[in-house]
């Protein structure tokens, strides 16, 4: 059994949570509070764009050309194309230069983007291991989510966008050089490159969480009760 074919069926309880999920049913059926979507994608173009720098460090630890070619693009086409659509769905939401200049990233956006780094200090598979789940999940998504119709301008568009085959090429690239990178390795070795994987799925998950609930900083207070 391939790395991913192991990994997915060990994280498919990660993955069911974020299929479940209010947040990705409500896009389905296009009744997601636009408050509530604001919220993500503003997290979420914070999120990639240290994701496109981690697909740079991915370029940087690769060690032939033809693979650090691909990382290179793999993080320009994060740019160009993820930050692009993420820019519309701005304009859409109303979101202003003041909303920027006050935008702060969530807990569980900014330990998210921690852990891929803490990821990238490690090899070639450790970078992939840590950022696969998020190409392969969204991909997941746009596949199960392909016949739903919620007739709204930014829902549609987000559903074509991650179950269409142009991104689908890029997910399956990942997959096979998660497999070859895997290959052969030691079972402890590959066991820390689950665990990588694991984490990010858990991250994917919570990024849904912190925008149904509109995670911030705020600490709240709880009272004691039978003291």
């Amino acid at each position: 059994m391939t790395f991913c074919k192991e990994v997915r069926i060990e994280c498919n309880d990660l993955w069911q949570a974020s299929f479940e999920h209010p947040f990705v049913k409500g896009i389905a059926d296009g009744t997601l509070p636009l408050d509530i979507f604001r919220h993500y994608v503003m997290q979420d173009a914070y999120y990639l764009s240290h994701f496109a720098k981690v697909q740079a460090i991915g370029a940087v630890k690769a060690t032939d050309l033809e693979t650090t070619k691909r990382f290179a693009f793999h993080s320009e086409h994060t740019c160009a194309a993820e930050l692009a659509l993420h820019e519309s769905f701005m304009e859409l939401l109303g979101v202003t230069e003041g909303d920027w200049e006050e935008f702060e990233p969530s807990p569980s956006a900014y330990a998210y983007v921690s852990h891929m780094y803490r990821a990238s200090e490690g090899d070639l598979a450790d970078v992939v291991a840590s950022i696969l789940p998020c190409y392969w999940l969204y991909f997941e998504i746009g596949e199960r989510l392909k016949n739903a119709e919620p007739n709204h301008p930014i829902y549609d568009r987000w559903i074509a966008t991650y179950g269409s085959e142009e991104f689908g090429a890029l997910v399956k690239e990942q997959m096979e050089r998660m497999n070859q990178l895997a290959e052969g390795l030691p079972e402890k070795r590959r066991t820390e490159l689950k665990e990588r994987f694991r984490r990010s799925s858990y991250f994917e998950w919570n990024f849904w969480e912190q925008a149904w609930v509109r995670e911030s900083w705020t600490v709240k207070t709880y009272e004691q009760a039978g003291v």
